[in-house]
């Protein structure tokens, strides 16, 4: 997870507090419309779709910045990279929304900071202290609270969508790397391109034809995910990460919500327990980033 800058051109926390809530609220009507569509079409159709829709949404921005003398680079490998990592993180995550409850996906969706951090300490070398490795340590132990091994109970789909955000982690560690020599609109141009060909892979073994009422949920999925990416990327520019982290935790109340009233899904204790030390650990780690990114 890359630090906050020490200051901000034009802070504004109460909007970037309302963009953060507005991505989890979005994002939360997302995945209830993903859930709902898998009773009719695979989860890996949906994700493709999820792409090909932001992509073209997409269109309009590279057009502006540039057009495609935008996509010129020497960084197609790890393009390519990040481009897997990102659609297997999709892919699965897709599928975990299929599998399991809103809640617990939500939650556990909550430890990919985590294993970016992890991953920026093995991969990257970043320097950590003990209060740190502290934070990882504890925020992994709420994914075990989540998961409870050894109970007999873990549900295959919490096992999917921390798979999910292990490949999550691992695309924003060569996001990371690619934004030493390459613009936002770049990555982000050749990201939306790749993952929507590595998700076109699987999505052609469980192909069939959307009906006309499922083209226009798959056009409402792909907008709705787009303006969770454009919220996001307004939350993080308008105010400290420290600031506008903890709003994300709304995730869980508003899947708990969406859950219960769309899908009778009862809410897990373990998965709020669980999504609690996870969210918190991140928190934490957010705000030694932001203590580190002051000093230096």
């Amino acid at each position: 997870m890359a630090p906050s800058p020490p200051s901000l051109a034009s802070p504004n926390p109460v909007a970037a507090i309302s963009y953060m809530v507005a991505a989890g609220f979005i994002n939360t009507m997302m995945l209830s419309s993903i859930k709902q569509l898998t009773n009719d079409l695979h989860p890996f159709e949906i994700a493709f779709f999820r792409c090909l829709v932001g992509f073209l949404v997409l269109l309009p921005l590279i057009w502006r910045g540039g057009g495609f003398g935008l996509m010129r680079t020497t960084q197609m490998p790890r393009h390519v990279l990040r481009g897997a990592l990102n659609a297997g993180g999709m892919l699965l995550y897709f599928w975990a929304v299929a599998l399991a409850p809103l809640a617990t996906v939500s939650a556990i969706g909550f430890a990919s900071p985590l294993f970016a951090a992890l991953l920026a300490i093995l991969i990257l070398g970043e320097k950590v202290g003990v209060r740190r490795w502290a934070g990882l340590i504890i925020g992994f132990a709420g994914t075990l609270v989540i998961l409870r091994p050894g109970s007999g109970l873990i549900e295959f789909g919490a096992l999917v969508a921390l798979a999910s955000s292990f490949l999550w982690a691992g695309a924003m560690i060569v996001i990371k790397q690619l934004t030493g020599s390459e613009s936002p609109l770049t990555i982000t141009a050749w990201g939306a391109f790749y993952v929507g060909v590595f998700c076109l892979i699987p999505a052609l073994f469980y192909w069939q034809w959307p009906t006309l009422e499922q083209w226009l949920w798959l056009i409402v999925i792909g907008i709705m995910g787009s303006v969770i990416q454009f919220s996001l990327a307004k939350a993080f520019s308008l105010a400290d990460t420290t600031l506008v982290l903890p709003f994300d935790f709304l995730k869980l109340v508003w899947a708990s919500l969406f859950g219960y009233l769309l899908f009778s899904e009862v809410p897990s204790l373990w998965a709020w327990i669980g999504g609690t030390i996870i969210s918190a650990s991140a928190f934490y780690i957010a705000y030694r980033e932001r203590l580190r990114g002051v000093d230096s």
